[in-house]
């Protein structure tokens, strides 16, 4: 009988050292002591991004060309979040962001590429595809997220640690009305699968998000280009119901900040290469247009 007990004891010592791996850290600090970098950190899904992961312990340096707008987010955020101007069309800045984490805090453990652009909306054909725009769209898009995983991978392989976030975008899952922004979101996920491998032998992590539509000022500004006639409110409603497969809930940016802090936390450590879809299902089906009937004469 003493034997037994004995099993049942140590049985419920080993489950409670299993469950402590899932459970060490209180929700509001799965990333404490972490420092990150944030591209594009000033408005929208950067900024909630920043918030959140304030939240959840780290130190924070936000980085966007919108310089009011970054410092009064970081004075918002308080003592763990500074801003510093970065144009991530430019390498030396994206340098210049990384390493002055390391020189601040002494190492950078997250990096997060989500500074972008939308290009021009308009496009009557392909015919009409103004490659200047295709070139500077692909720059701050694909080449920026080249460049910040270049430069972070630097200061990560020799800590063997490290997580990059590249942000992507269902358009470039499924295509869309902006031909240059759909192949640069396709090609940031294409850039995450072609070097997680060679990263995560240093131990760094490499993944992207793609959010489906939000209503940010980002995403309206895009729509508006597209629909100049229709109203701000109309707009609004086409993200946030005409874009919608999920029946009683609209994504926000929160959402997108949430998906963040899972691929920055621990609990994603084995996590590498994927494109995490933040879409609620829109993009696993498409509606079908049935040709018009052929009739005969």
């Amino acid at each position: 009988m003493f034997r037994a007990m004995a099993h049942r004891l140590l049985l419920r010592g080993k489950m409670s050292v299993g469950l402590a791996r899932f459970s060490a850290a209180p929700s509001s600090q799965r990333l404490a002591g972490k420092v990150a970098v944030i591209t594009g950190a000033a408005s929208g899904m950067g900024k909630a991004t920043a918030a959140e992961f304030v939240r959840n312990g780290a130190k924070v340096i936000l980085t966007d060309i919108q310089d009011d707008l970054g410092h009064a987010v970081a004075a918002e955020l308080g003592p763990n979040a500074s801003y510093a101007r970065c144009d991530v069309t430019d390498e030396a800045q994206i340098a210049a962001a990384v390493d002055l984490a390391v020189a601040r805090h002494g190492k950078l453990d997250i990096l997060h590429n989500h500074a972008g652009v939308a290009g021009r909306m308009t496009m009557d054909s392909v015919a009409s595809l103004d490659l200047a725009d295709f070139d500077r769209t692909m720059a701050a898009n694909a080449q920026s997220a080249v460049a910040g995983i270049k430069h972070a991978a630097r200061v990560m392989e020799p800590r063997r640690s490290g997580c990059i976030i590249c942000t992507a975008s269902t358009a470039g899952v499924l295509g869309g009305v902006n031909p240059a922004y759909c192949i640069s979101k396709a090609a940031v996920i294409g850039a995450v699968r072609a070097l997680a491998r060679e990263l995560g032998r240093h131990g760094v992590r490499v993944n992207a998000i793609s959010p489906h539509g939000v209503a940010t000022p980002f995403g309206l500004r895009g729509l508006a280009e597209l629909l100049p006639e229709a109203s701000e409110e109309e707009l609004r409603r086409m993200v946030e119901a005409g874009m919608n497969e999920m029946g009683g809930a609209v994504l926000e940016v929160e959402d997108i900040a949430r998906a963040a802090v899972y691929l920055a936390s621990e609990e994603a450590r084995y996590v590498n290469g994927h494109n995490l879809v933040v879409d609620g299902g829109f993009t696993v089906g498409k509606l079908i247009h049935m040709p018009d009937p052929v009739r005969s004469e």
